[in-house]
C-alpha cells in the first residue's frame, strides 16, 4: 500500500494563516466600543471622487451582468493617460493582485526575488507561493540601499521588488538611486516598482518609474492603485504599466473577470481630475504633519519624513501591547512586525476627528501604564 499524499502542498504550511476578518460595520460590537477608527490600513480619508460616486450609482442596476473581461475600457483609458500601448497596461483587483500575477508569470520553483526589508509582505508571500525564494536585503538606516540590492543578484534572480514610498517606512527612494538600480540590473531581471503611494508625492522632485525607467525600454513593471488617494480601497482596482511580454504573460494567468464592473466604472471616472488630486495631496501633507506631531507629543518616535499617507512610529518592545490596548479602545493601527519592523506601529494619517480620537486613546493607554 502506497503512502497517501497530503491534500495540499507542504510548502504552503510556511505561509501565515489568513482567517477571515470583520468589516468596520461589525467591529464595534465585537470590540465592545461605540465606534472604530481605522488607522491601520492606509486607506484614503475621503470618499471616492464625485464623478466616481456618480458612476457607481449609475452602474448599480447592472451588477447582474459580468464586468468587461480584462477591463478593456479602463486599459484603453490608462494607455491614453500614460501615453503607452494597450499591450503595456495591466488592470487587476488592486496592485496587490498584480504582485501575485507577476510572480506567477515570472517565477519557477527555486528562482529568487530580491526584496528590501522591511517592506510590503506580499513581495515575500507571493514569491513563496511559487516555491521560489525571497532574498531579504535589510534596509540601510531604514532606507533602500541600491548597492546592497545589486550585491544580492545571482544567476537565479528573476525579480527585484522595490516600493517607493516604501511601506511601512514611508520613505521614498531618491531618483538618482532608483535610476542607478534600474541601469545596473541584468536584462533578464524584471524590476517591479510598487508606486501605490505615488500620488502623494510632489511632482517637482518625485521619482516616476513610468517616465524615468519604463520609457527607457528597461524590463520593468510599475504598479499603481486607485485604493489610496482616489478613495476606492473597497472596490479593489489597481494597475500596472510594464513590458508587453510581461503584461501578456500576466494576462494569461489572470482570472477572466478579476475587476468588477463598478470598480472599472469608478476608476474610469476618477482619471483626469487633476484638481482633486492636487487638493487631496495637499490635505494629506497637513494630516501627516499633524500625526507626526501628535505621536511625538506622546513620546513616540516618528520615522523621518513620510511621503505616503502614514507614519511609522518607533515604539520599542511594547509595540504589540500598545497596538492591542489601542484596539481595545476602538483605534485600529498596524503592528510593524508582519512588515519586518518589530517594535513599530504604522499609523495612517486620518481626519481631524480620527486624530483627536487617537490622541485621547494614547493618553489613556500611557496614563494607565
Amino acid at each position: 500500500m502506497t503512502e497517501s499524499r497530503p491534500l495540499v502542498r507542504p510548502t504552503i504550511a510556511r505561509l501565515p494563516a489568513c482567517p477571515p476578518g470583520l468589516g468596520l460595520g461589525s467591529l464595534p460590537a465585537a470590540l465592545g466600543v461605540e465606534q472604530v477608527v481605522s488607522l491601520g490600513l492606509n486607506e484614503g480619508t475621503e470618499p471616492p471622487f464625485p464623478a466616481a460616486l456618480e458612476a457607481i450609482a449609475a452602474g448599480i442596476s447592472s451588477v447582474n451582468r459580468y464586468s468587461a473581461r480584462g477591463s478593456r475600457e479602463l486599459v484603453e483609458a490608462l494607455a491614453r493617460f500614460h501615453h503607452v500601448s494597450q499591450d503595456e497596461v495591466f488592470v487587476s483587483a488592486g496592485a496587490d493582485a498584480a504582485i501575485g500575477y507577476v510572480c506567477q508569470a515570472c517565477l519557477d520553483p527555486g528562482d529568487e526575488a530580491i526584496v528590501p526589508w522591511p517592506s510590503f509582505p506580499s513581495f515575500v508571500r507571493d514569491t513563496e507561493r511559487r516555491d521560489a525564494v525571497p532574498v531579504l536585503v535589510p534596509l540601510n538606516e531604514w532606507s533602500i540601499g541600491v548597492d546592497d540590492l545589486l550585491e544580492a543578484v545571482t544567476p537565479r534572480t528573476r525579480l527585484v521588488f522595490i516600493a517607493t514610498p516604501n511601506n511601512p517606512t514611508g520613505l521614498a527612494l531618491d531618483q538618482r538611486d532608483a535610476l542607478r538600480l534600474a541601469r545596473s540590473l541584468p536584462d533578464d531581471v524584471l524590476l517591479v516598482v510598487d508606486e501605490a503611494y505615488f500620488h502623494y508625492l510632489e511632482p517637482d522632485d518625485r521619482f516616476d518609474a513610468i517616465e524615468d525607467v519604463f520609457r527607457t525600454g528597461r524590463p520593468t513593471l510599475v504598479l499603481r492603485t486607485f485604493s489610496k488617494l482616489y478613495g476606492l480601497a473597497g472596490l479593489r482596482v489597481g494597475y500596472g504599466i510594464g513590458s508587453a511580454v510581461v503584461v501578456d504573460a500576466m494576462r494569461r494567468v489572470q482570472r477572466g473577470y478579476d475587476v468588477g464592473a463598478l470598480s472599472q466604472a469608478a476608476a474610469l471616472a476618477s482619471l483626469g481630475d487633476a484638481t482633486e488630486v492636487i487638493r487631496r495631496r495637499k490635505a494629506n501633507h497637513l494630516a501627516i504633519d499633524s500625526l507626526a506631531a501628535l505621536l511625538a507629543r506622546h513620546g513616540l518616535d516618528p520615522l523621518g519624513e513620510s511621503r505616503g499617507n502614514f507614519v511609522l512610529a518607533r515604539v520599542g518592545a511594547d509595540a504589540t501591547r500598545v497596538a492591542a490596548a489601542l484596539e481595545a479602545l476602538g483605534i485600529m493601527v498596524q503592528n510593524g512586525a508582519p512588515f519586518g519592523a518589530p517594535g513599530t506601529l504604522r499609523i495612517t494619517a486620518g481626519t481631524s476627528d480620527d486624530l483627536e480620537a487617537l490622541d485621547s486613546a494614547l493618553t489613556a493607554v500611557f496614563s494607565s501604564g
